[in-house]
């Protein structure tokens, strides 16, 4: 396959072998190659049954692989990290999601690029369009800047 490139989103809310959640978010960039651009790893509120604050981050990745090898890699890496299946939503050592890929669209058994929920989170959306504002959702047409502008769009009182 000729070299693709990704936007890759990256989160923790444990304590890992690398030390705190923004340790271990510096560490998982780190650990995949190919990376041309990191954004700087945010402190967010915890989602879901969790109570731990997480630390997220986004980068762009340059591969040759296909998307299913790389999630298959990301995959390895997440439990290389130590992380253990379990609740949705739950604490995790390393979370490394695949948003979008050069290729535009890709939907086998277990991956759909772009990823289906990024679109509504700003822990996802905030440090993607702070490294790639311009990079277009294949489906919105939008681009990463529009498309967290429409999050983030304070509701007007009516008049």
């Amino acid at each position: 396959m000729a070299s693709s490139t990704y936007l890759i989103a990256i989160g923790s809310n444990r304590r890992g072998r690398h030390g705190a959640p923004a340790d271990e978010v510096r560490a998982g960039i780190a650990a995949l190659g190919g990376v041309i651009a990191a954004s700087p790893v945010t402190d967010t509120p915890a989602i879901g049954p969790s109570i731990r604050r997480f630390a997220n981050a986004a980068c762009v990745v340059e591969s040759d692989e296909a998307p299913p090898v790389l999630l298959a890699r990301l995959k390895s890496i997440e439990r290389d990290f130590g992380r253990r299946r379990g609740q949705r939503w739950g604490s995790r050592v390393i979370d490394l999601d695949i948003i979008l890929w050069s290729g535009g669209g890709w939907a086998s058994p277990g991956l759909v690029v772009p990823h289906i929920g990024f679109r509504v989170r700003d822990f996802v959306i905030g440090p993607a369009a702070s490294i790639a504002p311009d990079w277009r959702d294949p489906i919105t047409k939008l681009t990463l800047r529009q498309l967290r502008a429409r999050l983030t769009r304070r509701t007007r009182p009516p008049r």
